[in-house]
C-alpha cells in the first residue's frame, strides 16, 4: 500500500489479548507473550512497508505494573529484556533503518531490562525511516501529572512562562511524540484506557475482535483501507 493511499503518519497499537489466546489455546501464558512479541516485530515491518513513519505500541502500563502478578510481570520482562538483546531484532532494527524510543518511568523496571532497552534506543538514534515509541510504565494520567509536576517546577523559576498548548505538551513524557493518525487495539475490547490522551484526542479508532497473536497482515491491511475511507475534520 502506497503513502498516497493515507495510509496513517502515526499509529498507535494496543496489543490486547495474549493471555485470553493463551488460555483459549490451552497454552502456557508465556507462549501468548512470547507470540505477541514476534507478531509486534512482524507489525512494525509492514508499517514500514505499507507506508508509516511512526509506531507507538503499549507494552506495559502504569496499571499493568501496579496489579498484574509477580509471576505475569517476570514473564513479561524476562521476554523483553530477551528480544532486547537478541542480535536479530537489532539487525532487523538496522536493516529497516528503525528507531525505537522507550517512553515511560523507565526506573521501576528491572534494571537489567533498562539497560538493554536504553541501549537499543543509543544504538539506533540515528535511523530515520521508521520511529518505534515503545511505552513501558506508561499511563495516559501519570503522563498528564507528570507533565503538571514539570511544569510546576518551570514555573517557580519563571512565573511569566506563557502556559499554551506548547508549554503544556513539552512537559510530557511522551513530548517528541506527534499527534496520532490511527488507534488500533485487538481483542474486542473497544476503549483506549488512557493511551496518549493529548496526542490522541483527534485520532481515528479502529478495534479488532482477533486477539493480538492471530492478527495478521490482511487485518492490519483493513485497518489502513479503513482509515483512508474516512474525513477527518477536527472540529471543523
Amino acid at each position: 500500500m502506497k503513502k498516497s493511499l493515507l495510509a496513517p503518519s502515526h499509529i498507535a497499537l494496543i496489543p490486547d489479548g495474549n493471555r485470553r489466546w493463551s488460555k483459549f489455546n490451552k497454552l502456557h501464558i508465556l507462549d501468548g507473550y512470547s507470540i505477541g512479541i514476534k507478531r509486534f516485530i512482524e507489525f512494525a515491518k509492514w508499517s514500514k512497508e505499507f507506508g508509516v513513519e511512526t509506531l507507538t505500541v503499549w507494552a506495559l502500563s502504569t496499571e499493568n505494573l501496579k496489579n498484574r502478578s509477580n509471576i505475569e510481570l517476570k514473564v513479561l520482562f524476562s521476554l523483553y529484556l530477551k528480544a532486547a538483546t537478541d542480535k536479530k531484532v537489532l539487525k532487523d532494527l538496522k536493516d529497516n533503518r528503525a528507531r525505537l524510543r522507550i517512553i515511560g518511568d523507565v526506573n521501576s523496571l528491572p534494571k537489567k531490562l533498562r539497560d538493554a532497552l536504553l541501549d537499543i534506543e543509543r544504538r539506533t538514534r540515528t535511523y530515520k525511516d521508521l520511529t518505534i515509541n515503545m511505552l513501558i510504565n506508561y499511563g495516559g494520567r501519570e503522563d498528564l501529572i507528570y507533565s503538571m509536576q514539570q511544569m510546576s517546577k518551570e514555573l517557580k523559576g519563571n512565573k511569566n512562562a506563557k502556559i499554551d498548548e506548547e508549554f503544556v505538551r513539552r512537559h510530557l513524557r511522551s513530548a517528541n511524540l506527534p499527534d496520532v493518525d490511527l488507534i488500533v487495539r485487538t481483542s474486542g475490547e473497544i476503549r483506549t484506557s488512557g493511551l496518549l490522551p493529548w496526542q490522541g484526542s483527534y485520532s481515528e479508532l479502529y478495534f479488532s475482535k482477533k486477539y493480538w497473536p492471530d492478527f495478521c497482515k490482511e487485518d492490519f491491511r483493513k485497518a489502513i483501507q479503513t482509515f483512508s475511507q474516512r474525513q477527518r475534520r477536527y472540529g471543523k
